[in-house]
């Protein structure tokens, strides 16, 4: 008799179908860019009355857009993996990660401390989430890597749906931002913290637990983490006694450098409070003055920047392009013809809905929620308004439909895929397998939990 062979839990099989057409179809991170900006240029020429020479000035204008955010997001990225591959992180990740003693119990951890971490910040979370599952994949065998990859990018995105940091939730509770006058001011504990908000999360958020522990791969389909990690104890360079050398190996140097980064650290949280002070400047100079600490000489410091360095290559290189699609989308006004085309068939009920899926595919050309709230909250307002809908639930649901197509938008993920050293078709797949059942998920929620809570 023949014992017919394990092929997985059923949604492993339906996974597969996902990361089948990802290994087939999806290309570099880079290429699926580019084949986005092409798409929107010639929609943008259909659908509005932009020349095409206007959509080039349009794309080349919007190219500078994202430099500065570029440049963060870079430094963001090496600033992080420096601290995370030091000695002492490495020590403190292993032993977090030797709490969970089976496959099911890791996959846990990692998006817990996802969600956690996402709460802190969107950013930190990004980049220090495929960290932890690298040392959960050393401790732990059986681990699906490209899974737990996606599994826990999912937590940064779910997490921003329920965090201080996301964008759209911290501009409408700023004195003078440019709505003000049709919807006042809106604080977090209305918009982030309302009972239909938190009950949504909650449901998507264990969900996707579930879903993830029980997407559980055939032992010979195992991906496991096999690059170099190694946590070896680093050598003491030999130094001449110079004082060129005895200033390069300075202990002093780097531990005044990090005192006073960390004098700005304390009066930072003491003047904003620890939440409020958390930009994307504030995470790389928190982790700048703690990388003066663990490397403490100015040799170790620029070596260790050095060899991380490559990490930042996909994100220097494809966020300037991201800029020139959103700057074509924005500066047309094809953004403001896919929101339109949606609202015009939206009801008072069905409004959060809409405003849910008008998001989710804006989003796909514009991957910045800020840029995209410019286009289109105003439109969303408006529509708000003369439907009667609760402008709380719309603005909700706009940031769930932002977020949710992180997961088919490549941007964010390109740092987490840069530390890990992985392609987007890697983990393409798994991400678009675990929109889907959000798609479902929220698009019901957002209909019918208004109607409980």
């Amino acid at each position: 008799m023949v014992k017919e062979k394990n092929k997985g839990t059923f949604l492993w099989q339906l996974s597969k179908k996902f990361q089948f057409a990802a290994d087939k179809i999806i290309p570099d991170s880079f290429v699926f860019c580019l084949i986005l900006t092409f798409i929107a240029f010639i929609l943008g020429i259909i659908f509005t009355e932009t020349s095409p020479l206007k959509m080039v000035m349009c794309w080349y204008d919007g190219l500078w857009t994202q430099m500065t955010f570029a440049f963060q997001m870079a430094f963001m990225v090496v600033t992080c993996a420096v601290a995370a591959k030091s000695k002492q992180v490495k020590r403190i990740l292993k032993i977090i990660a030797s709490i969970p003693k089976t496959p099911t119990g890791a996959m846990i951890l990692l998006m817990l401390f996802g969600y956690v971490s996402s709460f802190v910040n969107w950013a930190f979370c990004t980049v220090v989430t495929p960290i932890l599952a690298m040392q959960l994949s050393k401790q732990i065998k059986g681990l699906h890597f490209p899974m737990m990859i996606a599994a826990g990018y999912s937590t940064m995105i779910l997490g921003q749906c329920l965090g201080p940091s996301a964008s759209v939730f911290a501009l409408v509770a700023t004195e003078g931002h440019f709505l003000q006058d049709k919807i006042g001011i809106l604080t977090q504990d209305q918009t982030v913290y309302n009972g239909v908000n938190v009950t949504l999360f909650t449901i998507i958020a264990i969900f996707t637990v579930i879903l993830s522990i029980l997407t559980v791969p055939p032992q010979d389909e195992v991906v496991e983490f096999k690059k170099e990690f190694d946590d070896d104890v680093e050598e003491e360079i030999e130094l001449e006694n110079t004082i060129a050398d005895k200033l390069n190996g300075s202990k002093i140097i780097m531990y005044l450098i990090g005192i006073a980064g960390a004098i700005v650290i304390i009066l930072t949280f003491i003047e904003k409070g620890i939440l409020g002070s958390l930009s994307v400047n504030f995470i790389i100079f928190l982790f700048m003055t703690i990388n003066c600490f663990l490397y403490n000489s100015p040799r170790k410091f620029v070596d260790a920047y050095k060899e991380n360095m490559v990490l930042t290559t996909e994100v220097v290189i494809q966020f300037p392009f991201y800029g020139g699609l959103m700057g074509m989308i924005t500066n047309s006004g094809f953004g403001a013809v896919i929101v339109q085309a949606i609202v015009n068939v939206a009801t008072t009920t069905s409004m959060p809905v809409w405003a849910y899926i008008s998001a989710s595919l804006t989003n796909l050309f514009i991957p910045s929620q800020g840029g995209q709230w410019i286009v289109q909250g105003p439109l969303l307002v408006e529509a708000a308004q003369q439907l009667n809908a609760n402008i709380i639930h719309i603005i909700d649901a706009f940031v769930y439909g932002d977020e949710a197509t992180n997961l088919l938008q490549p941007l964010y993920v390109i740092p987490a895929l840069s530390v890990v050293g992985m392609k987007l078709k890697d983990v393409w797949g798994f991400m678009a397998f675990i929109w889907v059942f959000w798609l479902i998920l929220t698009t019901l929620g957002f209909y019918f939990i208004p109607m409980i809570v």
